[in-house]
C-alpha cells in the first residue's frame, strides 16, 4: 500500500510538471524599437512575431542597463531595488542587490520545481573582483553561464557554474547560442524549465561576427525629424555644443548604426537555431518565448551622439514580442506595458501567484484585454566624475559633474550628475502623454503630447493647464514612493476630464 501511494504521488508530480509551460526569454542589450532596431531581425519576426503578439507600447523603468535589468529580474521599480546605475557604488551587483536577488522570478520558479538556465550578460558588475568574483552563482539558477562584467564580443570571461572560463577569439553570441542549444538537447520534457539568453548585441563596441561585416554597408543612421537639431526647450545637457553635429560626428553615427544592425544578425541566427532546437526536441509547443531588450538607444537625436540615459522614446521604448500556448498568432497590442510586468507575467503563466511586493502586474496575453489605461514610471539617476572629461575640454573645470564625454568629438558629454529625472509615461484610449521632472536647480520640466508630437519636438510644459501639471507632479511623487502592485498600479485616479 505504501509503495502504491508513493508511486501515485510521483505520477501526479510528473503529470503536473508535464503540463507546466517552459520559458525562453531572449534579452538583448541596448536594442531600440524606434530607430529601426528590429529591422535586421527577420527570424525574430518569422518565428516569434508571426506566431505571437507584438507590443507597440513597451517601456523600461530606466534607460540604462543595470537598473533596467534589475527591474526585469525582480518586477521592482528602481527606487525599490536600489540599483540606480551601472556601478557597484550605485547598487549594480552590490551588497544591497544581493539581499534582493532572492526575490527574482528565477528564484520563484526554481523553488517551485523549475530547472533554470542563464547564459550571457547578467548585471554589469557581476563577477568582477570587487563584487566577489565569478565563483558566485546568483540565487535561482541551476545552470549558470554568466558573463563577467559588461557586454563585449571577444576577450571575455564566462562563469560556467562558478568556474571562470576565459576566451579571446570565440564570438560571444555564438557561444551563448551553443550553450543554449546544448541545454535544450538535454531536456527530457519531464521537468519544466526556464531559460534566459542574454547576448551582448547591439551594445558598444558594436562588433559584428566576421560573417556579417559589411552586410549593411549602404545603411545610414535614420534621419528622423528630431535628428541633429537644436534642443532649445529641453534640459540643459542637450544644448551642450557642438549643435548641430559636424560631418565627422555624422560619419561616426552612420558607422555605429551599421555596426549595431550587423551585430544583431548573430542574435537573429541564435533565435532561429534555439527555436529549431526546441522544435526538434518536441518542446516548442509547450514553451513561452519572450523577446525584449533592457533599454533603447539614441543616435543623433537632438544633436546627441550615441548613447541612452535620456527620457525620450528612443531610449525608454523597447521591443517586446511574446508567443506561446494560448496566445493569438500574428497580432499587435496597444496595451501599455513596462519591464517590471515581465516577472509577474512569467510567474503567473507558470501557475504561481506573484507576490504583492512586486510593483508590476501580469500582462494580459489571453482573452479580453481590460487594462488599457496606465501611468508608468521611468527613473534615471545621473552619474558624474567617470574620468572621461579631457583636461583640454572647455568645461574641464566642471569635470566632477560630467560623465560619458567624447574628447574625440569636441568633448560632447552624454551624462551629468543633475541629469537625474523621474518621468511618467501616461497612455490611455485618448491619452498619449509624457511628463518629466529633472532634479536640477531649475526643477526643469518637460511634457509631450505624443499623439500630436511623436518625435518630442515641442515641450508643452510651459503652456499646459496648471491643473494638469499639478496632477502629473503629484502622481510622479506618489509613484516615486510606491511599493507593491496595488500601490504602484493605482497611484491616483486618471485625469481624463482634463484632456
Amino acid at each position: 500500500m505504501i509503495k502504491y501511494l508513493f508511486m501515485l504521488v510521483i505520477s501526479s508530480v510528473v503529470c503536473e510538471d508535464a503540463t507546466r509551460p517552459n520559458f525562453l526569454i531572449i534579452l538583448t542589450d541596448d536594442q531600440d524599437s524606434t530607430l529601426g532596431g528590429m529591422n535586421p531581425m527577420k527570424n525574430v519576426q518569422r518565428f516569434i512575431g508571426d506566431k505571437g503578439v507584438t507590443f507597440k507600447n513597451a517601456y523600461v523603468t530606466s534607460p540604462i542597463c543595470c537598473p533596467s535589468r534589475a527591474s526585469f529580474l525582480t518586477g521592482l521599480y528602481v527606487h525599490n531595488h536600489l540599483t540606480v546605475n551601472n556601478s557597484l557604488s550605485g547598487g549594480c551587483y552590490g551588497r544591497m542587490w544581493k539581499n534582493i536577488e532572492s526575490r527574482t522570478f528565477a528564484t520563484t520558479l526554481h523553488d517551485a520545481g523549475y530547472k533554470t538556465f542563464y547564459a550571457g550578460k547578467y548585471l554589469n558588475e557581476y563577477g568582477v573582483k570587487a563584487a566577489g568574483g565569478p565563483e558566485q552563482i546568483p540565487a535561482g539558477w541551476s545552470e549558470w553561464h554568466g558573463l563577467v562584467g559588461n557586454s563585449v564580443y571577444y576577450n571575455y570571461t564566462i562563469s560556467n557554474n562558478g568556474v571562470p572560463t576565459h576566451s579571446t577569439d570565440l564570438y560571444l553570441t555564438d557561444i551563448i547560442r551553443d550553450l543554449s542549444i546544448s541545454y535544450i538537447e538535454n531536456q527530457t520534457g519531464s521537468e519544466p524549465f526556464l531559460m534566459v539568453v542574454a547576448p551582448p548585441a547591439p551594445h558598444q563596441p558594436f562588433t559584428p561576427a566576421p560573417r556579417h561585416k559589411g552586410v549593411f554597408a549602404n545603411v545610414t543612421a535614420h534621419r528622423t525629424p528630431n535628428f541633429n537639431i537644436a534642443a532649445k526647450d529641453k534640459h540643459w545637457l542637450l544644448s551642450m555644443p557642438p549643435v548641430p553635429l559636424g560631418d565627422k560626428m555624422l560619419s561616426e553615427l552612420d558607422r555605429v548604426f551599421r555596426s549595431r544592425w550587423e551585430a544583431l544578425l548573430s542574435v537573429d541566427e541564435l533565435v532561429s537555431d534555439v527555436i529549431e532546437a526546441l522544435d526538434t526536441n518536441s518542446l516548442l509547443e509547450h514553451t513561452y518565448i519572450i523577446y525584449t531588450s533592457d533599454n533603447g538607444y539614441h543616435m543623433g537625436q537632438y544633436s546627441q551622439m550615441y548613447d541612452k540615459r535620456q527620457p525620450y522614446e528612443s531610449d525608454i521604448k523597447v521591443p517586446l514580442i511574446i508567443k506561446g500556448p494560448g496566445i493569438e498568432e500574428n497580432t499587435t497590442s496597444e496595451l501599455p506595458v513596462i519591464n517590471i510586468d515581465l516577472a509577474p507575467t512569467i510567474i503567473s503563466l507558470a501557475g504561481l501567484k506573484p507576490s504583492k511586493l512586486i510593483d508590476g502586474r501580469p500582462i494580459e496575453l489571453i482573452g479580453n484585454k481590460t487594462k488599457t489605461e496606465r501611468t508608468m514610471l521611468v527613473e534615471y539617476y545621473g552619474e558624474a566624475k567617470d574620468g572621461t572629461v579631457d583636461p583640454e575640454c572647455p568645461w574641464s573645470y566642471d569635470k566632477d559633474n560630467l560623465a560619458q564625454c567624447y574628447p574625440e568629438y569636441d568633448c560632447k558629454c552624454q551624462d551629468a550628475k543633475n541629469n537625474t529625472f523621474g518621468c511618467l509615461r501616461h497612455i490611455a484610449k485618448r491619452i498619449n502623454m509624457k511628463y518629466c521632472l529633472f532634479a536640477d536647480n531649475q526643477s526643469f520640466t518637460e511634457m509631450y503630447d505624443l499623439s500630436a508630437d511623436p518625435y518630442e519636438l515641442y515641450n508643452i510644459a510651459p503652456r499646459a493647464l496648471p491643473a494638469l501639471r499639478h496632477w502629473y507632479k503629484l502622481t510622479l511623487a506618489r509613484l516615486l514612493a510606491c511599493r507593491g502592485s496595488d500601490n504602484c498600479d493605482h497611484p491616483l485616479d486618471e485625469p481624463t476630464v482634463l484632456f
